[in-house]
């Protein structure tokens, strides 16, 4: 290779890398290098350059379920920074916005009111265009049919197996600066998820209060919870207090 693209090379890599943690959330170098078909060593050095940029940020592996012995395996996650460089050119002017409509409701009460009452206005028909995928899946495929509907609008959205239900996992938010100073846009985007799926969900986790992704957790329906009911029975309290809880905690990290 002639040495003159060969930065050119290595900032395309780097880009991939950080593409990589956008579309999947925090990740070790090793699923990186997996994912990327990477040595471990290479997917270190561009972490190296991108932590040092301001692009990405280590922290410690989050564990689901007993934890190994030894030390924590380190993720790295996407700064604000780093999430600056996709698509989040128009934050300012959302937030201008939204601030004009909480202003000229009059404030305090009545201001937050009207940000919520837009934030659903705009949620309920972007969900317009999720309905036809989520209706046309089968029963046990609808989060992933939403996840789907998600990711064509740059959410880099996944479904996952939880305890007793699924969870939803955004591991892009295009309006992450605008939701961290309005959360009714988290709230009413969790209110849609309830609508569409046809059940009470509950937001773990939003980027816009600093988390990797924003987490939804949807319980099993009858239906499902009916296939697996050793498991339904054998939920601890912190779990039924998630299947229990509503939209109306979203955009908040559970204490």
């Amino acid at each position: 290779m002639p040495a003159a693209t060969a930065p050119e090379e290595q900032h395309g890599t780097r880009n991939r890398v950080a593409r990589s943690i956008l579309d999947h959330g925090p990740s070790t170098a090793a699923e990186l290098a997996l994912r990327l078909e990477l040595t471990q060593a290479a997917v270190r050095r561009h972490l190296d350059t991108l932590v040092a940029d301001g692009v990405v940020e280590p922290r410690e592996k989050r564990v689901y379920g007993a934890r190994r012995r030894g030390r924590p395996a380190k993720a790295f996650a996407l700064t604000d920074c780093g999430r600056d460089a996709f698509d989040q050119a128009y934050d300012d002017l959302a937030v201008d916005a939204l601030r004009w409509i909480e202003q000229s409701a009059g404030g305090g009460e009545k201001g937050r009111a009207a940000v919520a009452a837009f934030a659903r206005a705009r949620l309920s028909a972007q969900a317009e265009g999720y309905r036809g995928a989520v209706e046309a899946a089968a029963p046990g495929r609808r989060t992933e049919a939403l996840a789907g509907a998600l990711s064509a609008d740059g959410y880099a959205a996944t479904a996952r197996s939880a305890p007793v239900g699924e969870q939803l996992c955004q591991h892009h938010c295009p309006v992450a600066h605008a939701a961290e100073r309005y959360p009714q846009l988290c709230e009413a985007e969790t209110e849609v998820f309830s609508q569409l799926l046809g059940t009470h969900v509950q937001r773990l986790a939003t980027i816009a209060h600093g988390d990797g992704v924003c987490t939804t957790f949807i319980p099993k329906t009858g239906h499902q919870a009916g296939q697996t009911g050793t498991a339904v029975e054998k939920t601890d309290h912190r779990i039924t207090k998630t299947t229990t809880a509503s939209a109306s905690t979203a955009g908040r990290n559970p204490e």
